[in-house]
C-alpha cells in the first residue's frame, strides 16, 4: 500500500487495519517530500519524518508496529512493480487505478498479478470524502465531524 498520509485521519487508519488483517507482513510506500509537494505548491504538508513518525505511532498504539515496514515512494508504484514476492495491494476506491496500471506492468513484466482490496472510503459527516486537504482547511476534523 502507499500514500501520503499527511494528516492520518479514521480513513487512513482504517485502511491500515484492513491491511493488517489482510496479511502478516505489509510494506507501506510513504511518498517522499518532493513526490507529496508535486501539484499541491500551496499547501503546507508534514514532511516526511513526521508523517513516518506519526504512522509508526499509531502502529505502535495498535499492537500493529511489526508487521509493518514503511519505505520510501517516489512515484506512483514503488517497489510494487519490481518485487515478485507481492501478493496483495491495499488500495482505496480512489486509487483502484494506481493499482490496475500496476498489474498491467507486472503482466508485461510476466510476474503474477496482485490480488486487489479495496477499501471503501469513509466519509465525513457531510458525506464528503475525508481529507488531508478537508482537515487542513478546517471544514472537517480527524474523524469527519464537521468543525
Amino acid at each position: 500500500m502507499g500514500g501520503t498520509f499527511d494528516i492520518l485521519h479514521i480513513g487512513h487508519k482504517n485502511l491500515l487495519i484492513r491491511a493488517s488483517l489482510e496479511s502478516d507482513e505489509v510494506l507501506i510506500g510513504l511518498t517522499t517530500d518532493q513526490r507529496a509537494r508535486a501539484g499541491r505548491e500551496s499547501e503546507v504538508l508534514n514532511s516526511y519524518d513526521i508523517r513516518k513518525e506519526n504512522l509508526e505511532s499509531y502502529l505502535a498504539s495498535e499492537g500493529l508496529l511489526e508487521k509493518f515496514t514503511i519505505v520510501p515512494l517516489s512515484n506512483d508504484w514503488g517497489p510494487s512493480v519490481i518485487d515478485k514476492d507481492f501478493d496483495a495491494i491495499v488500495v482505496s476506491e480512489e486509487t483502484k487505478k494506481t493499482a490496475d496500471r500496476i498489474n498491467s506492468i507486472r503482466a508485461s513484466e510476466g510476474k503474477n498479478q496482485l490480488s486487489v482490496i479495496i477499501v471503501p472510503l469513509v466519509l465525513a459527516d457531510d458525506g464528503q470524502i475525508i481529507s488531508s486537504s478537508r482537515i487542513r482547511k478546517q471544514e472537517i476534523d480527524v474523524e469527519g465531524k464537521l468543525t
